[in-house]
């Protein structure tokens, strides 16, 4: 039992990340959502930060690396802690507070990265700030795509559990 129910939730993060593989605006990716969700269901801490880290790397390895990826990366890890919290205190709510947390952790984060990693913009605070707001369009786009799928995630499995004898959103069972 508790196989085969990471392996289903490995398989909707799987699922999840090939998106990232296919046209889509810019930034409206699924990987905060994925972070959170594993976080959230993947029962093995360790499974929880590897299986959306790793996704994020093999996905990387085909479209490109690029200097913000720390704080790209350390934005993803933050949001599975976050996924972490929320193993156990699941709500729509929360859920919700949860996503919206981890798109403006994302863009205070890979913003701060693009400022400090690249020569885009002076080293001072009025170039952090002209950063920030040039990335303002972007935030639109990953604050959808994180809602889309947290969604989507959260509410396929909440579905599954209401629809099987299986008990996919026991934290306690993966």
């Amino acid at each position: 039992m508790k196989h085969s129910r990471a392996a289903l939730i490995i398989g909707l993060i799987a699922a999840a990340a090939l998106t990232r593989l296919v046209p889509h605006p810019p930034n409206f990716t699924p990987f905060a959502a994925v972070a959170l969700f594993a976080g959230a269901y993947l029962g093995d801490r360790r499974l929880a930060f590897v299986v959306p880290l790793t996704a994020l790397f093999l996905t990387d390895m085909l479209l490109g690396f690029h200097s913000t990826m720390p704080f790209v990366y350390a934005g993803m890890a933050i949001t599975v802690c976050m996924g972490l919290w929320l193993a156990r205190r699941r709500s729509m709510g929360r859920i919700l507070a949860g996503a919206l947390t981890s798109s403006v952790l994302f863009f205070l984060l890979t913003n701060f990265g693009t400022w400090l990693m690249q020569d885009l913009y002076p080293k001072d605070l009025a170039g952090l700030m002209a950063c920030y707001a040039a990335g303002i369009p972007f935030f639109q786009n990953s604050l959808a795509g994180v809602l889309l799928y947290s969604g989507a995630l959260f509410g396929l499995m909440s579905l599954l559990d209401r629809s099987s004898g299986i008990r996919f959103a026991d934290h306690r069972n993966a």
